[in-house]
């Protein structure tokens, strides 16, 4: 049976990450980064304020003495939000994009892309406990 310590790691995990799917849904990455946008353009740092995994991430690393998976967490959270930022700065500060990444931000994305969060970084979580 899973350690009540692991589950309850586990489903905070669980509960912010369908927090931050919740508000960012939509059905293309442009509407994604729309959607952050009216946030970031306010303030870096109520955008990142909306990004409540982050400070899981960092908060689980220490409480797990730097676990090998921990810090792979720690490092994929950190990516995703510098990725979501460089992507606001392209998009809405710079206004240059090529016409291959134009495209791509417009393509639809599949329902679930959004939720591959919610398989990969709980099972981190577990494997770092």
């Amino acid at each position: 049976m899973i350690d009540d310590l692991i589950l309850n790691y586990v489903l905070l995990f669980v509960f912010l990450e369908v927090y931050e799917v919740w508000w960012q849904r939509a059905p293309s990455i442009m509407g994604m980064l729309l959607r952050m946008n009216k946030y970031y353009s306010k303030s870096v740092f109520l955008f990142l304020l909306m990004q409540p995994t982050f400070y899981f991430s960092i908060g689980f690393a220490m409480l797990s003495e730097y676990n090998l998976y921990a810090m792979i967490l720690l490092f994929l959270k950190t990516a995703d939000i510098s990725t979501k930022i460089l992507l606001l700065e392209q998009v809405f500060t710079k206004r240059k994009l090529s016409h291959e990444l134009s495209l791509i931000l417009l393509a639809p994305i599949n329902n679930f892309l959004p939720y591959i969060g919610l398989l990969i970084y709980p099972f981190l979580i577990y494997l770092a406990l």
